[in-house]
């Protein structure tokens, strides 16, 4: 049965969405990009209806057998079109000046044939044929000659793969249909994802990275681990942007060529996706680092005496060779960068730092099935949208501080734009919607002051406090979330004011070489915020003081149903075991919710947990209450802790191999408050 909001996608966008799945189904081994595959199933499949899909997918295969030109076939497909006078193909094309002859000539990526003469009129149509090249349908005729190193090949027609234009007014009307949560969840599905996979934090990481595509002249750097898609959207999502190998560009290639005066990709695409960029013992040109270091910053570039605009964003991904406590502890987050563009002038210029290590790695269930946009329009959509500006719209709610500099506010600014285009493009949101934006923007660009303050003591000269006041009058200070876990040693930023895991500071005896026990800190009433994905999190560290001296507690969780919440339910009852004493009997009382479908299930499970518990000293027990809603941990010792979330704080782990199901304090956690009340 289809899915509430994919009913809806298809009514609001009819044409216009295409169910995911169907791209793996058509694409197999073949090298083509997602929006030229989307592309052509937006022609044929674009629709809800099981019988014109199973058609549409039947007449694109044939198109793709028929006409995409696989390399281990191009001899066969030169042949088709030397015997048939003229075939279509789909391929990618690049155009080169051959100022000798005076005259443009084509060269195919996949069917390999070079110096094809091309038309002028399709260079002035497509001028991207110029500069790195478009994957377009093409009708390639065949007319041998007998004079000497003439050349048979000829391009009769040739159409890039895209949609020629839409609607901007119209998308913005009809995300007016659509919740926050609808709308995010859709462009998780456009872009191939699960929403159901990732937590709301983790959807923000995946979608600022169309930001680029949507913001003019912005500078993203994500660096983490491998295998988490870093650089799959740049390549496959959309025909504005173009994926190149960091070690591959030059001054030329990425500006202008001194010799021809032809400009470079950043004058042709709207994103510039270095891949690899990280990597320490990498070779660059120091000369194109000082010319990105302009162009960065002024949206501008000087080649020889001409001085060139430009609007391409930029973007720098790569692997991390540490973990992140690592680097906070013995460098700095850009440890990785080769020596050239470990510069802080060059870094100065990156508006946002995406954090890579908080992104999973993919897995075959966080891709989806569901519908979304077909990313040629979402691209087309994100291209429009690049006119429109965001920048200052936070101030209906907000004000930076005025410490901030220039720079860094423009960065944040930046990203707040971004980010309002892509999940709010009709500008319409409340003050809560913009604080998470904001609060994540300003994470963004404080990484990297971070950072910079690290490597360059120039940078700690000036106090910047990165806060805003909101028109409460309440003033919201922003660190980044691995700052809060683990500190940060060579900025003396200590981890959000957490102890060890025993809630106890331990200290080196000077005297004795040995280790003693400090006094232990003093419990207080007062709340602690825990961030979306932030770890280093445990029942332990939140709970094991409060719970101390405690003989009755009665937990109050409306969901202790699933697997998952069964395990953290029995994990804060080994905890009690391990903090009380060995002859001491607690009773702990459970009260939850259920269902018919669950039911029965719980009923076995909480029985088989008294059984289990007995011999250790908990007495539990349990009952249902159908109007439950609070959550909350109740102590016979004098303290409530109201839990936001219950005992439901982690995100999922991926199984039993997975080190986060047997360790809580490496697992991902769910955005929750916990308020601890002290009581007569």
């Amino acid at each position: 049965m289809m899915k509430e909001l994919d009913q809806k996608v298809n009514v609001h966008f009819a044409g216009k969405v295409v169910r995911k799945d169907l791209t793996n189904l058509i694409k197999g081994n073949a090298s083509i990009p997602t929006y030229v595959l989307e592309y052509l199933l937006g022609q044929y499949a674009a629709t809800d209806d099981e019988e014109t899909i199973r058609e549409g997918v039947e007449t694109v295969k044939g198109i793709i057998t028929k006409h995409f030109v696989h390399r281990d076939e191009a001899q066969v497909i030169k042949s088709t079109v030397r015997e048939r006078g003229s075939h279509r193909i789909i391929d990618k094309v690049a155009v080169k000046l051959n100022d000798k002859k005076d005259i443009y000539e084509a060269f195919f990526g996949n069917l390999g044939l070079n110096k094809v003469p091309i038309h002028d009129t399709f260079v002035k149509k497509h001028p991207k044929l110029l500069s790195g090249g478009v994957w377009s349908i093409i009708t390639l005729g065949y007319q041998p000659s007998d004079e000497r190193d003439s050349i048979p090949w000829t391009i009769e027609k040739l159409k890039p793969i895209q949609i020629s234009g839409v609607d901007l007014e119209e998308y913005k009307e009809l995300r007016k249909e659509f919740t926050t949560r609808e709308w995010i969840d859709l462009l998780m599905q456009s872009v191939g994802l699960n929403p159901e996979e990732f937590s709301d934090r983790s959807k923000l990481l995946q979608l600022t990275r169309l930001v680029p595509f949507a913001e003019k002249n912005y500078n993203l750097i994500e660096l983490g681990p491998k295998g988490t898609g870093k650089s799959h959207l740049y390549s496959e999502l959309s025909p504005h942007g173009i994926l190149i190998s960091g070690g591959e560009v030059s001054k030329a290639k990425l500006f202008v060529n001194n010799s021809t005066g032809d400009i470079g990709l950043v004058g042709y695409w709207d994103v510039v996706a270095y891949d690899e960029f990280a990597g320490k013992t990498k070779k660059a040109d120091r000369g194109l680092v000082d010319i990105l270091k302009n162009y960065m910053a002024n949206k501008n570039f000087s080649r020889g005496t001409q001085v060139y605009q430009a609007e391409a964003s930029m973007v720098y991904v790569g692997n991390t060779d540490h973990s992140v406590p690592y680097m906070l502890k013995h460098s700095d987050l850009f440890e990785a960068l080769p020596k050239d563009y470990y510069d802080s002038a060059f870094l100065d210029r990156i508006h946002c730092y995406l954090p890579g290590w908080e992104v999973q790695k993919l897995r075959n269930e966080m891709f989806t099935g569901d519908y979304g946009f077909i990313v040629d329009y979402l691209a087309e959509i994100m291209k429009e949208l690049r006119k429109e500006d965001y920048m200052k719209s936070y101030q209906h709610y907000f004000k930076l501080s005025d410490s901030i500099t220039t720079r860094d506010k423009t960065s944040i600014e930046k990203t707040f734009s971004g980010l309002v285009k892509v999940i709010y493009p009709h500008g319409e949101f409340t003050e809560t919607e913009a604080r998470e934006l904001l609060d994540f923007a300003i994470e963004g660009r404080k990484r990297v002051k971070n950072q910079l303050r690290k490597m360059d003591e120039t940078f700690n000269d000036e106090v910047v406090h990165f806060q805003y006041q909101a028109t409460s009058g309440k003033i919201q200070k922003i660190e980044t979330l691995e700052v809060i876990e683990y500190g940060d040693h060579k900025l003396d930023i200590p981890a959000g004011g957490e102890t060890d895991e025993d809630g106890v500071t331990i200290a080196a005896d000077e005297e004795e070489g040995e280790k003693r026990e400090a006094p232990k800190k003093e419990l207080a009433a007062g709340q602690k915020i825990i961030r979306e994905n932030q770890t280093g999190v445990s029942y332990r560290k939140l709970f094991a003081g409060y719970l101390e001296g405690a003989t009755e507690i009665e937990v109050i969780d409306p969901y202790i149903r699933l697997p998952y919440q069964l395990r953290n339910f029995m994990e804060f009852a080994r905890l009690i075991a391990e903090i009380k004493q060995p002859d001491e009997e607690v009773t702990v009382h459970l009260k939850t919710n259920n269902n018919e479908e669950y039911l029965e299930n719980a009923k076995q499970a909480f029985s088989d947990m008294t059984d289990s518990l007995l011999p250790i000293g908990i007495n539990f027990t349990y009952e249902f209450d159908e109007e439950l809603h609070d959550r909350s941990i109740q102590l016979n010792n004098g303290w409530k802790i109201i839990l936001g979330r219950g005992l439901d704080i982690f995100q999922k782990t991926t199984g039993w191999f997975d080190i986060a199901e047997h360790y809580q304090e490496v697992r991902q956690c769910k955005g929750c408050e916990i308020t601890y009340l002290r009581q007569e």
